[in-house]
């Protein structure tokens, strides 16, 4: 072998240590991604794991082995439940905590009971296990950043595999019982597989949260904070080409917005403007567009609609919000809603022009009485 056991060892729990403080490092930066907390501890104990065994050389000691794999066993746990974490938002800590605690308290039995060959293929297949466990998480996360979450499965079945291979050695060996550390072609696959993989999966975690972090800071600044709907900069930014024909935009204003605000309060009116935003929200189809772009005004975009269907739509939104009655503070804030809609038909038409029309419109329905519908004549545009 080009570098012995104990090198190889060393090297893996530089590289963990280094890892282990790059997280640690992150998470400080970002106290809110616990995920990168328990990745960090994760390391932090297999370096436990680890340092104690590559410093005592070929000496080969039971206890300090058995110490060791549970040491690696909670490192990969901890690790298992941060990818949890940074899949789901939350960590099933039970679950952790059952393949983790089976898989020491197995490993703690062999090797009390004098099996200590019996008790390094346990440990090396449970290590496999979480492994898996924590690559498959990966996988079926793999949606939101497809390569990154691909690529970093493989490295943890790959890594899985390396330490099967360790336990398959042993059983083909025989080895119920060892004297020394064991040194055949398993553990040298798997002592260069695992350099190679922490350092892979170190490197594809932190990219992989610093593209969330970019997508987070993306969708903060089109988001409308409190009504989670798009904000104007969005609905601008998305609508630079002319709108199709077919296209319907209804903007919707809020009757006697700040008398609201006067008579119950700031939250009060933040609770309305949240009640209308998600009567929005649950009548649009996936191919339509609401946002909020102004105080108390909202705009959806319909695709591919005729003008009846998007009147309709209207009145729909306007009845529901009439018919609903918000309590704050034990209570009752009655709303209506003035509607503008435009709607263009036959040729492309410029989106700022379709919006003007449907202000137009609005101002009518505000003038006319509020609580209305109004919408502009057909445009076809040649």
């Amino acid at each position: 072998m080009l570098f012995d056991q104990v090198t190889l060892l060393i090297a893996i729990g530089v590289s963990s240590a280094a890892l282990c403080f790059t997280l640690f490092g992150a998470w400080i930066g970002a106290r809110r991604d616990t995920f990168l907390l328990e990745w960090s501890s994760g390391l932090g104990f297999i370096v436990l794991g680890i340092i104690p065994i590559s410093a005592l050389g070929r000496y080969y000691d039971p206890l300090l082995q058995t110490a060791s794999f549970s040491a690696l066993l909670i490192g990969f746990g901890l690790i298992y439940a941060g990818s949890m974490q940074f899949r789901l938002g939350r960590t099933n800590w039970a679950a952790v905590c059952s393949v983790t605690g089976l898989g020491v308290l197995a490993t703690v039995a062999a090797f009390a009971t004098g099996y200590s060959g019996t008790g390094t293929v346990i440990a090396n297949l449970a290590l496999a296990l979480l492994l898996v466990l924590t690559g498959w998480q990966h996988w079926i996360g793999r949606e939101e950043s497809p390569i990154v979450m691909a690529a970093n499965a493989t490295l943890y079945a790959i890594t899985a595999l390396s330490f099967a291979l360790c336990s398959l050695a042993l059983v083909l060996e025989r080895k119920w019982v060892l004297s020394e550390y064991p040194a055949n072609w398993a553990e040298g696959i798997n002592s260069i597989v695992v350099i190679i993989g922490l350092t892979g999966i170190g490197a594809l975690s932190l990219a992989g949260n610093q593209a969330r972090i970019s997508r987070f800071h993306r969708m903060e600044a089109i988001t409308d904070p409190l009504t989670k709907l798009l904000n104007r900069r969005a609905l601008i930014e998305r609508y630079t080409a002319p709108a199709t024909p077919r296209t319907a935009a209804i903007i919707f204003d809020l009757d006697h917005f700040k008398s609201i605000n006067d008579s119950y309060g700031h939250a009060a009116g933040d609770l309305v403007l949240c009640h209308f935003a998600e009567i929005l929200s649950n009548r649009i189809r996936v191919s339509d567009v609401a946002a909020r772009v102004g105080g108390e005004e909202f705009c959806v975009i319909l695709h591919d609609v005729d003008q009846q269907t998007a009147v309709k739509f209207a009145e729909r939104i306007r009845m529901k919000t009439e018919a609903k009655t918000i309590v704050s503070d034990s209570e009752e804030i009655s709303v209506t809603v003035s509607v503008g809609v435009a709607y263009t038909a036959g040729c492309k038409e410029d989106f700022y022009a379709l919006l003007e029309r449907a202000d137009r419109a609005l101002y009518e329905a505000k003038t006319s009485g509020r609580n209305r519908v109004r919408s502009e004549a057909i445009r076809l545009v040649g």
